[in-house]
């Protein structure tokens, strides 16, 4: 006698499945965050080189850059961006939807050591004399653009400005002074050409803490030099070893292209299952289906940026899922072909194919694991996909394929129809 509410409650599952997956489905495909490969953007790998003879690069050093950086990447106004430590000496930066990339770069490059001296190059003040944040875009009385800083202690600029080298001579300003520079040397330039930004002259006593540096700026330059100087110095110098950059429109197509190509691949896959698995491949297609929107619904949850790798792996997560859902389905047709009858065949199939999954997945996991020990930032996104597609499979493909065939089986609607689960009656033996 075939059990109805069996059937009724396979339905239910069903609609209530699909009811979460239409009206959710493309909030979450929405929020989902896009890598630079598909949005545009660019990527820099910095190496880190010490800012001074005798410094050494350890995980504090490195921290404080990677710290620096996001500083300044917040005065860009880049939404998530991606700053990571790879190896001893090394730091990655990820940008996406940046347009200027230009002055990204720069920004992030340039050291930012502001500097006060003499004309013999001494050192009066430098940016830990700066209040944080404290720099802005002014203009002098004739509209030209210059820079205003706040210093921590007036008293000290007091100090500074009452020095016989610096009262009735010039304090030079520099930004990112290196010991071989000479402001002499740097006089004797045409003006374009100096590398320090102004010398304004003190006349008298300045127990001030503000500074107006002065220079023919133009307006996008007095900004920048505010910006930099607010987001702070680097502790460390910077040599960009490697860079790529991605266009919006670039991004876009890949995007596009990877998503078609994914689809073809996924329908295939559909299709092999349900000509090959009869009812059971329809019930792979449904769990395969409720995957896929199952992982983008975790990745979404952990604030992961998707990129073309991660993609990749969602569509050999399927192939995972795919894989488990055979292993089961070819064990339940050879108990099936040995004459048990169709809930046994489906008790023992599940049951012995339980190992095999484990065991396929847990060493996937093992090296998906070692990628993201081992990788850059691009394998790191592949890793951490494929590990969530393989664990969100294993309940998809283990537990929710068996959950509703197991409804359809103890039914017992299908008691007696083997070409249902694609076995012929000439292949089962007699007992």
């Amino acid at each position: 006698m075939v059990k109805k509410g069996h059937i009724a409650a396979f339905f239910l599952i069903i609609a209530l499945l699909f009811g979460l997956v239409a009206t959710s489905v493309m909030g979450i495909a929405r929020e989902i965050k896009l890598g630079l490969d598909l949005q545009g953007g660019f990527e820099v790998l910095y190496e880190v080189h010490p800012a001074h003879e005798g410094d050494v690069i350890d995980d504090d050093v490195l921290k404080s850059t990677v710290t620096a950086l996001n500083q300044r990447i917040n005065v860009i106004g880049v939404s998530e961006p991606n700053v990571a430590i790879e190896g001893e000496n090394r730091i990655r930066v990820q940008l996406a939807g940046v347009e200027d990339q230009q002055t990204a770069r720069e920004l992030l490059s340039t050291e930012a050591q502001l500097s006060f001296r003499d004309v013999n190059d001494n050192l009066m003040l430098d940016g830990a004399d700066l209040k944080q944040g404290g720099a802005s875009v002014t203009f002098s009385q004739a509209n030209q653009p210059w820079v205003a800083v706040t210093l921590k202690d007036a008293a000290k600029f007091g100090e500074v400005t009452s020095d016989p080298a610096v009262l009735g001579s010039q304090l030079v300003i520099w930004l990112d002074y290196q010991e071989s520079d000479s402001f002499m040397e740097e006089m004797l330039k045409p003006e374009h050409e100096r590398k320090f930004i102004s010398a304004p002259t003190v006349r008298s006593v300045l127990n001030t803490t503000n500074v107006v540096i002065e220079g023919t700026f133009t307006l996008e330059e007095a900004q920048f030099l505010a910006d930099v100087l607010n987001a702070g110095s680097l502790p460390v110098q910077l040599e960009e070893v490697y860079s790529n950059s991605v266009g919006a429109a670039l991004g876009e197509k890949a995007m596009e292209r990877t998503i078609y190509a994914g689809f073809i691949g996924v329908a295939l896959i559909f299709l092999y299952m349900i000509f090959y698995y009869r009812f059971m491949g329809v019930i792979a297609v449904l769990t395969l289906s409720f995957y896929v929107y199952l992982v983008l619904l975790i990745f979404n949850w952990m604030n992961a940026v998707l990129t073309l790798p991660g993609i990749a792996a969602l569509i050999l997560g399927v192939g995972m899922a795919v894989d488990a859902n055979i292993i089961t389905y070819e064990r339940i047709k050879d108990e099936l072909r040995s004459g048990k009858t169709t809930l046994s065949a489906f008790k023992s199939g599940s049951r012995r194919s339980l190992s095999t999954i484990l065991d396929a997945n847990i060493t996937t996991i093992l090296a998906a694991s070692v990628l993201f020990y081992f990788g850059t930032m691009a394998v790191q996104g592949f890793a951490v996909m494929l590990i969530v597609s393989i664990l969100t499979s294993f309940i998809t493909a283990v537990y929710g394929s068996r959950l509703l065939l197991g409804l359809w089986v103890n039914s017992r609607i299908l008691n007696n129809k083997p070409r249902l689960f694609g076995v012929k009656e000439s292949e089962i033996s007699e007992l």
